[in-house]
């Protein structure tokens, strides 16, 4: 699986992501190129070498020629993207960052999100970095990315248009909620908005170096330079084998041949909602002949307590056996994805290498609710536009 690792050496800028990518070796004409299939013009992409530590690294100025108007809604902004000609993976990862950052704001700020303006993310340059960094992962063949903890810095104060803000930012810390950080002495925004956007929106998590098989290595640097550490953003691109998550689960059996069969339904929503992975009935022939049920119950070792209890008290059964099971699984992760319907949430599994989408059952739900549509209907048209 092609990866892309972001190492966030002083947290990471929209501008320090596509400066990175160009010093791994993409062609930075190539990237303008793909940038002017966004048909709104007005802006160039000018790079540089630069020094920081002694390091060689690209340095990436988005220089724009006219910006009347830059408080955009979302809507604007996916309207810009969705009429691109840019590839449709494109368009879904730049939507994705968007719609991070506008979560975000709106918590903030307490408003809906279809109310948030973007100040400084909306502005063209921002725009820019976003799509562009979407780019780069497609002209890269990047399948799946990757992270440091991020950097952040504390102690000091950004001016914005919503007035003086502390370091890091409330969107900031907003949008790295539940991802991992790191928070440093440095009184500067060492990782924007729309670098933690980027993170936490294709970003599949933190990744220990040891299997990747690095092919290039890229250094983004930022504009400040800063005492102690190499204001840069390093990213390696390279090949991970395919791995599968493991874990060890425990199984919980009985065979039952003199309960209601009314009871069964009831028992199994107990279970599950007690913590159990799993939990089914088999029907089976047991000793002289006589039908039965085989009641499996795959469980973690710290809820298994509560399942045994539930075993004891609502079935017949008088023991049970335990025993531990080895679990492989593929790699899933949670995006939301930009359909017909709006954004969803959809399940990412990488088999393989290669990501496949699939429409998550209580989005699907949702909509049918919503909308006053069969639930099936839902659920093939958002197969459809998810492997289409």
């Amino acid at each position: 699986m092609r990866i892309a690792y972001l190492d966030t050496i002083s947290g990471i800028a929209g501008d320090m992501t596509m400066a990175a990518f160009v010093s791994a070796g993409l062609p930075l004409d190539e990237l303008s190129a793909e940038l002017k299939k966004l048909s709104i013009g007005g802006f160039e992409l000018m790079g540089s070498h630069v020094q920081r530590s002694g390091i060689s690294a690209v340095h990436i100025d988005v220089v724009v020629s006219h910006e009347p108007h830059y408080h955009r809604h979302l809507k604007d902004i996916q309207s810009i993207i969705i009429q691109s000609a840019l590839p449709d993976r494109v368009k879904e990862r730049a939507q994705s960052v968007f719609s991070t950052i506008a979560k975000a704001e709106a918590k903030v700020h307490n408003t809906a999100i279809e109310k948030v303006h973007f100040h400084e993310v909306g502005a063209l340059d921002s725009i820019v970095d976003i799509v562009g960094t979407a780019i780069c992962l497609e002209l890269l063949g990047v399948q799946c990315v990757y992270s440091s903890p991020v950097k952040l810095g504390s102690g000091g104060f950004i001016d914005t248009e919503h007035g003086k803000m502390p370091i890091p930012t409330p969107a900031t810390v907003e949008i790295l909620k539940d991802y991992p950080t790191i928070l440093t002495d440095i009184p500067f925004e060492l990782t924007t908005p729309t670098g933690a956007a980027i993170i936490k929106s294709l970003s599949s998590g933190v990744l220990t170096m040891e299997h990747l098989k690095i092919e290039s290595i890229g250094y983004g640097a930022g504009t400040k330079e800063f005492d102690g550490v190499p204001n840069l953003l390093r990213v390696f691109v390279g090949e991970l084998p395919q791995t599968y998550e493991n874990d060890e689960l425990v199984m919980v059996e009985t065979n039952i041949d003199n309960m209601n069969p009314e009871i069964y339904p009831y028992v199994l929503e107990r279970l599950l909602a007690a913590g159990a992975h799993d939990a089914y009935i088999i029907p089976i022939i047991m000793k002289k002949g006589r039908p039965g049920i085989l009641f499996s119950v795959l469980t973690s070792r710290s809820a298994i307590e509560a399942i045994i209890d539930i075993m004891f008290r609502e079935t017949t059964t008088l023991g049970l056996r335990i025993q531990p099971v080895e679990r492989r699984k593929l790699t899933r992760s949670q995006r939301e994805v930009q359909t017909s319907f709006g954004f969803v949430k959809a399940k990412v599994i990488s088999v393989s290498g290669q990501e496949r989408l699939v429409p998550e059952f209580e989005e699907c739900k949702r909509l049918a609710k919503e909308r006053g549509l069969p639930l099936l209907e839902i659920y093939n048209e958002l197969q459809r536009e998810l492997t289409g």
